[in-house]
């Protein structure tokens, strides 16, 4: 890798620049940038190496989520070999997982009451008085090995995967399931999600009212 513009320079460029540069690169702006930096290093684990800071970590891992890009070019683009790159995916990827357990999750008390949502709408109210929140699910592009791509082609011909995810009413993500073949039925990630207690998959805590057996779909589909 012999080219003058490292990944460290061109990161600072872009930190220094306009910020539709860097949004462009990374889907986020500079204050969210530095504040995920921050966040993912004080509480998360992510940290460099004696050559290369953390904030080129996190802009490996974003760069290549962000635009679904190979390592390969990762690499080019970062002037790191394929295998630094790709270790360096692995570190930024273990630190937003770490952080997703402790974001996507309901917030403390949301369980207690009627969301004013439903509360103040006559449209909704008494009928979605136990309604949480919304579910659904949506496929996601995956580039998956030949081998592999026969159960991951969804109904328009190309590799995805299924995720299901559910929010609150303040449009904060509570759950996530990822990882689903795009051949996969929503109603059977579901049935799998709630199914396994290691999911950790938001039920009402036993006690309030509204917990019954039925209960267990208490998200509105949307």
């Amino acid at each position: 890798m012999t080219s003058k513009q490292t990944g460290d320079k061109w990161l600072g460029e872009l930190l220094r620049g306009h910020p539709v540069r860097f949004h462009n690169a990374f889907r986020m702006t500079q204050e969210i940038f530095f504040d995920l930096l921050g966040t993912l290093e004080q509480n998360h684990g992510l940290q460099g190496s004696r050559r290369t800071a953390s904030r080129e970590v996190l802009a490996i891992t974003l760069y290549v989520l962000s635009h679904n890009e190979c390592i390969r070019k990762a690499s080019e683009r970062f002037q790191h070999s394929t295998e630094t790159a790709s270790r360096y995916f692995s570190v930024g990827i273990r630190a937003l997982v770490r952080l997703a357990e402790v974001v996507v999750v309901p917030k403390e008390g949301y369980f207690d009451s009627t969301p004013p949502e439903i509360a103040e709408d006559t449209r909704y109210m008494p009928f979605f008085k136990d309604c949480i929140g919304a579910i659904d699910g949506t496929h996601v592009h995956a580039n998956v090995p030949v081998k592999n791509q026969v159960p991951y082609i969804g109904r328009h011909g190309t590799t995805t995967q299924n995720i299901m995810a559910a929010c609150d009413f303040n449009m904060c993500f509570t759950f996530a399931m990822t990882g689903w073949e795009g051949s996969a039925h929503d109603s059977r990630i579901f049935n799998f999600a709630i199914s396994d207690p290691k999911y950790r998959f938001p039920h009402p805590p036993r006690g309030i009212e509204a917990y019954n057996s039925f209960n267990l779909l208490f998200y509105v589909f949307v």
